[in-house]
């Protein structure tokens, strides 16, 4: 168990350096401790380290562990493909989703989403590496889902997520980041304005910092191999 809080002051430490060297505030950037396949009882010791924000992929295991975690004060986040028949249970159990990538899903968030739990924060996932049965809009398609998006009521469109494939090198790790931080500078061109970029994991969040990231979203790093 000493191991996770140990882990989130290392992570803390990379992220402030990353965040310096590329010359912006460590507020800046949110970090979203990526919890899935992991017990409710690391996710207890990374709150005691500080940490509000946890992300999650299957929405069963999510909400088995927001219940038993049982704290009010924190953020979740749900970061895998979403399908049909969960939307409900997302809607009303997570402050964001960001793996939206069709408009039907967009709909029945928003159609789901509790008048009294305040707009869903959304990020539209983009495939930025056009990778064959990975989630995702491809970039082409961004425009038109945000325009949509942004449109439904208790929906927040509050930007894009990516990730990207795997690169060994820091500057082709940049790249795709830097892609899906133009996309959302062409949104803000057709008056679509967004202030989230979530991209960035264990391997390569340095790079996405370095190109604009506001949310990383970190699990090896911090909690260990999946189990």
């Amino acid at each position: 168990m000493i191991a996770v809080t140990e882990n989130f002051r290392k992570i803390q430490d990379l992220l402030a350096q990353a965040v310096a060297d590329a010359g912006r505030d460590r507020e800046s950037v949110t970090l979203v401790a990526v919890s899935k396949t992991h017990p409710a009882a690391v996710v207890r010791e990374a709150v005691a380290a500080g940490q509000r924000h946890f992300g999650e992929n299957f929405v069963q295991e999510a909400m088995d562990k927001i219940r038993e975690v049982g704290r009010e004060d924190l953020v979740w986040h749900f970061i895998g493909r979403l399908q049909s028949n969960k939307t409900r249970q997302v809607a009303e159990n997570f402050r964001w989703v960001h793996t939206v990538d069709r408009a039907k899903i967009a709909r029945r968030l928003s159609k789901q989403r509790p008048y009294y739990a305040g707009d869903l924060n959304v990020c539209i996932e983009v495939n930025v590496d056009d990778e064959p049965g990975k989630g995702g809009v491809s970039p082409d398609e961004v425009a038109a889902l945000a325009e949509e998006v942004a449109g439904l009521p208790r929906l927040a469109l509050r930007g894009l997520m990516c990730i990207p494939a795997a690169r060994d090198d820091f500057e082709a790790q940049r790249e795709p980041f830097r892609r899906l931080r133009d996309l959302a500078e062409s949104l803000a061109e057709s008056g679509i304005m967004t202030d989230t970029l979530s991209m960035g994991m264990t391997a390569d969040f340095v790079a996405a910092i370095h190109e604009g990231a506001t949310i990383v979203r970190i699990g090896t790093a911090l909690f260990g191999e999946r189990r």
